[in-house]
């Protein structure tokens, strides 16, 4: 089952066109992984797809009942991110507003959710802490839970192990392979095409436009592929 369609779709950044003629389509279910070189209009496109910012032209659609309601998102980190004066569970926690009208309170099935999700990352024994205080690998669990109490049916994530250790890197990626068995749809923008290869099941290759669209073994046995992984054998 469709969730997002895109049909003919062109993108611009800071008034300069990234992406042109993108068709595709995101599947309830998908593992999608959304790779490339650097400026080739990866993060634009996920914008786009979370309908933060508007194509210059095509068309993006929801289908089925999909809202921006079942979305959770893990959004690259910003140093006003990680310089945020709150506490581990209130940054959690916050992950909940969306669902529930942006009340200004927190039902028990929030609180519920949001312990489940730092038990589940392992930080709810830092839960009291503030989030300014922490390691970049707890902050990034911190926010995962946050994005992951916001993810009914999709998780968006923007390269989510930038500057990472492997260790945590490793740990990171089985967590999102746990939430994608679980039956959570995700969509990930990474620079990892070794990760990408191995947990995906659907390719997005950008170059500025479509290189590559496929199942991630058909991505491995294309010209497409072989170069790109050849170029990241020493990363």
């Amino acid at each position: 089952m469709s969730l997002i369609k895109c049909t003919d779709v062109n993108l611009s950044y800071d008034g300069l066109r990234v992406a042109e003629n993108l068709t595709f389509e995101i599947n309830s279910g998908d593992y999608y992984s959304i790779i490339g070189r650097n400026g080739s209009g990866k993060s634009t496109l996920l914008k786009a797809l979370l309908k933060l910012k508007q194509p210059d032209s095509g068309n993006i659609e929801y289908c089925d009942g999909f809202c921006q309601s079942d979305i959770g998102y893990l959004a690259q980190q910003t140093s006003v991110q990680k310089d945020f004066p709150a506490s581990v569970s209130e940054v959690v926690i916050s992950g909940c507003l969306k669902s529930n009208g942006f009340k200004p309170f927190f039902s028990k099935n929030d609180k519920r959710l949001a312990e489940e999700k730092m038990t589940l990352l392992g930080i709810d024994n830092i839960k009291d802490k503030c989030f300014r205080e922490l390691s970049g690998g707890q902050q990034q669990r911190v926010l995962l839970a946050r994005a992951m109490c916001a993810a009914k049916k999709m998780l968006f994530l923007d390269e989510p192990v930038t500057g990472l250790d492997p260790v945590v890197t490793t740990e990171f990626f089985n967590i999102i392979n746990k939430m994608h068995d679980d039956g959570i749809t995700i969509v990930i923008v990474s620079h990892d095409i070794h990760c990408a290869v191995k947990y995906s099941n659907r390719i997005l290759h950008m170059d500025n436009e479509i290189a590559f669209d496929g199942t991630a073994r058909e991505y491995v046995n294309s010209k497409v592929g072989r170069d790109f992984i050849g170029g990241h054998r020493h990363d």
